[in-house]
C-alpha cells in the first residue's frame, strides 16, 4: 500500500517543507522557544552538512565497493542527518533574525553564488532523495541507480556548499 501512495507521499512532502520554510523566512516575528543562542545554530548545521558529505562519499564508496548493506545503512545516517538538519533550520529560522553578509565584504560575490546555488538546488533535492530511497527500499535497483546519479553530486553540492556559507558566515555570527 505504501508502494503505492509513495509517490503522492513525496510530492506531497516536496512541496510543504519548501513552502513552510519560506513563510518562516518572511516572519515578522521570532519566538525563541528553545532559548538557544542564534550562534549554536549555524555551527551545529555546518556539522551536520559535512558528516552528511562524508557519509555520502562514505556511501559511495561502499557501493562501488559492492557492499550494499553498508551502502544502505550509511546512507539512510545520511539521510537522518538530513532531516535532523531541516528540522534544526526550521527551528533557527522561527527563533532568530537572518544575519546579513555585509555588502561590502570581499568575497561577496562568491558567497552570494554559492549561497544562491545552495538554496536552488536544496529546492531541488527533497524529492530526488525521496525518490533514490524510495526506490531503493522497494527494491527498484535500475530506478534507484537512475536517479541516484543526479541525486549524489547535487546532495554532495549541498552539504559542502552548506559548510561553506558557514565559513564565510563565521566572522558575522
Amino acid at each position: 500500500m505504501l508502494e503505492k501512495k509513495g509517490p503522492a507521499i513525496i510530492i506531497a512532502i516536496s512541496i510543504l517543507v519548501p513552502l513552510v520554510v519560506v513563510v518562516l523566512m518572511f516572519m515578522p516575528e521570532r519566538y525563541n522557544f528553545l532559548g538557544v543562542e542564534a550562534g549554536l545554530f549555524p555551527l551545529f548545521h555546518a556539522i551536520l552538512n559535512a558528516s552528511t558529505a562524508l557519509l555520502l562519499i562514505t556511501g559511495f564508496t561502499l557501493i562501488k565497493a559492492g557492499n550494499r548493506k553498508a551502502h544502505r545503512a550509511v546512507m539512510t545516517t545520511a539521510f537522518i542527518l538530513s532531516a535532523v538538519f531541516l528540522v534544526s533550520y526550521v527551528i533557527s529560522k522561527i527563533s532568530n533574525e537572518p544575519v546579513p553578509y555585509p555588502e561590502d565584504a570581499p568575497l561577496r560575490a562568491l558567497y552570494l553564488f554559492i549561497l544562491i546555488t545552495h538554496i536552488v538546488l536544496s529546492g531541488i533535492i527533497l524529492p530526488l532523495v525521496l525518490y533514490t530511497m524510495y526506490f531503493a527500499w522497494n527494491k527498484k535497483y535500475i530506478r534507484h541507480k537512475k536517479i541516484a546519479r543526479w541525486t549524489f553530486p547535487i546532495w554532495l553540492y549541498i552539504a559542502f556548499t552548506g559548510v561553506a556559507v558557514y565559513v564565510f558566515m563565521y566572522p558575522y555570527y
